[in-house]
């Protein structure tokens, strides 16, 4: 199995998506690995998303990570439902020291230079930028992160398809998370071909699919 560093790496693009049925979960990971990509990052933000992300662990190569995630709980929930990633909105010593104490790979989130500090003294080299056009986008971005050479981002909030190539053309950027491809009315509404035709057009764009 590839670590997420390694599908990073291959796709450039974490799809970050809202889930409001449980229902729509296996349909829209068969449609992702389809499509050519192999990750995606469910976020806690609604009463159907543990139950999401459990049935789309389901799907064959498919790497699901637990997004939004502000507590040890939730740490240890995903841990225990075998996701492979998890993505919080901000850092806290609870949640990172769970994530290691389990051997959940965790991309913490950070937008100042105190919580990116934070975030590597506890020994986070992969940090969560966001939000990041609304923090001053790639700007900022090549700013903030000159003082830590060593650290890799993946700046999310505001990319889009437009931008995306902007965004990894910065030396650190390890990847972009983003929910264009997958928007939320799309899924409400079934419409499973326009998700897909969406992210085979953004790992076209990225040039990561031919």
């Amino acid at each position: 199995m590839a670590t997420i560093e390694e599908i990073l790496s291959l796709t450039k693009i974490v799809p970050v998506i809202v889930i409001d049925d449980s229902r729509h979960a296996i349909r829209l990971g068969e449609t992702l690995v389809e499509a050519g990509l192999p990750v995606a990052e469910v976020t806690l933000r609604t009463p159907d998303s543990w139950q999401a992300i459990e049935t789309m662990l389901k799907v064959d190569g498919l790497e699901v990570g637990v997004g939004s995630v502000k507590r040890k709980a939730d740490i240890v929930r995903a841990k225990g439902l075998g996701a492979s990633f998890a993505v919080s909105p901000g850092f806290t010593d609870e949640v990172g020291q769970a994530a290691q104490e389990l051997g959940l790979t965790l991309f913490p989130g950070v937008s100042t230079p105190s919580e990116i500090m934070s975030a590597a003294a506890a020994g986070f080299s992969v940090l969560k930028w966001f939000p990041a056009e609304s923090l001053g986008g790639i700007n900022t971005l090549k700013a903030i992160s000159a003082p830590f050479p060593s650290l890799k981002f993946i700046p999310t909030g505001g990319i889009n398809a437009k931008n995306a190539n902007d965004y990894l053309a910065v030396d650190c950027v390890a990847a972009i998370g983003g929910s264009w491809m997958v928007s939320r009315e799309n899924l409400k509404l079934e419409k499973f071909e326009e998700i897909k035709n969406e992210t085979i057009a953004a790992l076209q764009i990225v040039g990561r699919k031919s």
